[in-house]
């Protein structure tokens, strides 16, 4: 098989968004990579937490660089379509060091970076924030490759959801190409932000939100799961395990996917 050109994939990644919805399960290894990718995917993220969880770690800053960066290299390896990374604040405080990561998620083959604006469950002064994602777009520059920077904006889950907008204003000046606000689920407030923003807007869905149309319809352009996939693998693992060790039945387990349908050659 010819190699990959990461360059092509990086204007074809960035072209998906501008026929909404961009639909991206979320993958924390390079099995669950390749499950999503057989599945029909067009594009795959990672997850962060999922990643976290699959070493045994906590989420939001369990993971440094390096594991982060391993995983990612081996989801990468194992799929043919364009990978996002999701690579928390950047695995570093300073503007140069979130340069750094960007570079070498850029070396390893992935065409997107999640980058989200609180550490240590605070937000980051917006900024900084900014000059962080001036800085990964410098790095993304200076490879030569139109990485797709998400910007996340983390004011749902531990700020004011007022300062979204301001924010978002920031980060798209910074070089941002898309907007992430996780914990945004309202269909109003959604659609008021659509209408104050200039980039696709990225939201986080699970259970018990708008469907994919809704969303579609209310202006938002990418849709993904974070950990919700992660998530329920281990709660599976967990209720089979229960069972098993109880009444010594399986059904929990329904119909597995064979290994065949989820691990084909590519």
């Amino acid at each position: 098989m010819s190699p990959i050109d990461r360059k092509a994939q990086a204007r074809e990644f960035l072209a998906l968004h501008q026929n909404p919805p961009l639909l991206l399960p979320n993958a924390w290894d390079a099995g669950s990579a390749k499950a999503i990718e057989s599945a029909g995917a067009k594009a795959i993220a990672t997850t962060s937490a999922g990643v976290s969880w699959a070493a045994g770690l906590d989420d939001a800053g369990g993971l440094n660089r390096a594991s982060a960066l391993a995983a990612l290299r081996q989801i990468v390896a194992a799929v043919s379509v364009p990978v996002t990374a999701d690579i928390e604040s950047g695995y570093g405080d300073t503007p140069a060091e979130v340069a750094e990561t960007a570079a070498e998620v850029i070396d390893i083959g992935a065409v997107g970076i999640n980058l989200e604006d609180s550490a240590s469950g605070a937000l980051v002064d917006p900024g900084v924030q900014a000059e962080r994602i001036a800085a990964a777009r410098e790095a993304a520059v200076g490879a030569g490759l139109d990485l797709c920077i998400n910007a996340r904006i983390d004011t749902y889950f531990f700020g004011d959801p007022a300062e979204t907008a301001s924010r978002a204003k920031l980060y798209t000046d910074a070089g941002a190409d898309v907007l992430f606000v996780p914990g945004l689920l309202e269909p109003e407030a959604i659609r008021a932000l659509v209408s104050e923003i200039s980039l696709p807007l990225n939201l986080m869905v699970g259970p018990g939100a708008p469907t994919v149309a809704e969303l579609v319809d209310l202006g938002v352009t990418r849709i993904s799961l974070g950990p919700a996939i992660t998530s329920a693998a281990y709660a599976l693992a967990a209720a089979a395990t229960t069972e098993l060790l109880g009444p010594g039945t399986y059904r929990t387990l329904g119909t597995p996917t064979s290994s065949r349908q989820v691990h084909n050659e590519r």
